[in-house]
């Protein structure tokens, strides 16, 4: 088993960290996934927000983040639309909330731990700060498989009551978030009809 390491986000991985969005997603739109630039961009924004993941030298993983101030009475929202120009540009140091812009692991490096070491570094980091806790659309791939039987809103449901598994929310209720139901619209990934659900974790300290 590799021993993986973890370091703060540099623009020299650009590239690698890239890639690696791309194979994690590979259904999802180029659209909504980070660009060479975007990354380079997002390093020199808020670079405290990325982490990622080595084996070795190499990187294998990825979680990144801005602060933005949410309305919860709005939650509907599009990737883009909410994160700004370089998926960074609605960055605000004194937001109120970290924006889980993407956790992405390279395919070969799966169920190694890798997802959950990303998000007790996005935990560590806005409790560092003080901020109300995370917020992000997170990806519902199992949802390719119901998409004709039920809504996304209704699939939510039974993934949050242990009737149905996904490998990306169940993983994300196990780590303490709450799903608050489907983003219609959020991406361009027809696989799941562009939907996401609203995940939210709440700093235990504020």
């Amino acid at each position: 088993m590799p021993e993986i390491t973890y370091a703060p986000i540099q623009e020299r991985w650009a590239e690698e960290l890239a890639a690696i969005e791309r194979a994690a997603f590979p259904t999802a739109g180029m659209v909504d996934l980070l660009s060479v630039d975007d990354i380079r961009i997002l390093c020199g924004t808020f670079p405290e927000g990325g982490f990622v993941a080595l084996d070795g030298d190499r990187p294998v993983g990825m979680g990144v983040g801005i602060l933005i101030d949410f309305d919860f009475d709005e939650p509907h929202h599009c990737l883009d639309d909410l994160l700004g120009e370089n998926s960074c540009g609605n960055h605000r140091a004194n937001a109120d909330w970290y924006y889980g812009v993407t956790i992405a692991v390279d395919p070969g490096y799966r169920r190694l731990g890798i997802g959950q070491q990303l998000y007790v570094r996005r935990k560590e980091v806005v409790r560092r700060l003080g901020k109300a806790g995370i917020v992000a659309g997170g990806v519902i791939p199992g949802y390719a498989d119901h998409m004709d039987a039920m809504s996304a809103d209704e699939y939510v449901d039974e993934v949050k009551a242990g009737r149905l598994y996904d490998p990306t929310l169940s993983f994300q209720l196990e780590n303490g978030f709450e799903a608050l139901g489907a983003i219609p619209d959020y991406m361009e990934d027809p696989a799941v009809g562009g939907n996401a659900v609203l995940i939210v974790w709440r700093n235990p300290d504020r």
